[in-house]
């Protein structure tokens, strides 16, 4: 396969509406009218409570971890080009060609490119997340949290990727920017905090 066969095979894994399906094979409706509409596992927590959202953020981080660990050895590509990889599956699930260029935020897809790539910085990045969500109740500024602490991260405790710091910090920033409406809402205080159900209007 050539090089862009493999990316195009990064990005379709990716697309793979993972929230949207189980919802339409357990309620029979489009998740992209319930709660906030975004296909992500945090809005299918809302509408159908752990027991879905938990294996379908482990399958969304899958969905990050295979290009880098299995497709690019495959090309014979190096860090770079397994990195690349991995951010075409994160672009995959956020731009899903198989539900009208809709889906996550690509926080766990994302988190599974950096689990093959920067162990240690996923392990910060998840521990900044986890705290932020305990204290302050907000997912999405949790996901910001652990975005902006990725590149550092990375820099400090993969001696070895630190060439690949720029892009690890393209990927911070596009989850930052996949929030920015979250932002918005938590600067005047519309944002909601997590545990809350779709149907009251929950991101």
């Amino acid at each position: 396969m050539t090089l862009l066969l493999w990316l195009a095979a990064s990005y379709l894994l990716g697309a793979i509406p993972t929230s949207y399906l189980v919802v339409r094979l357990v309620r029979g409706e489009d998740l992209r009218t319930l709660g906030s509409g975004n296909l992500g596992a945090t809005n299918l927590f809302r509408v159908l409570g752990w027991r879905y959202a938990a294996p379908v953020a482990l399958f969304d981080a899958a969905k990050g971890a295979i290009p880098v660990a299995l497709f690019a050895p495959q090309a014979g590509g190096d860090q770079r080009i397994a990195l690349l990889f991995g951010i075409m599956a994160v672009v995959g699930h956020v731009f899903s060609v198989f539900v009208g260029f809709r889906g996550g935020k690509g926080v766990a897809t994302g988190a599974g490119v950096v689990l093959a790539l920067a162990p240690w910085a996923l392990v910060i990045g998840l521990g900044t997340w986890i705290v932020v969500v305990a204290t302050s109740g907000y997912v999405s500024l949790a996901s910001i949290a652990a975005a902006l602490v990725l590149p550092p991260a990375v820099y400090l405790l993969h001696p070895e990727r630190r060439t690949l710091v720029w892009m690890f910090g393209l990927l911070a920033l596009g989850v930052i920017l996949l929030h920015r409406g979250n932002i918005v809402r938590l600067v005047k205080g519309g944002e909601h905090r997590f545990g809350r159900h779709a149907g009251g209007g929950a991101r």
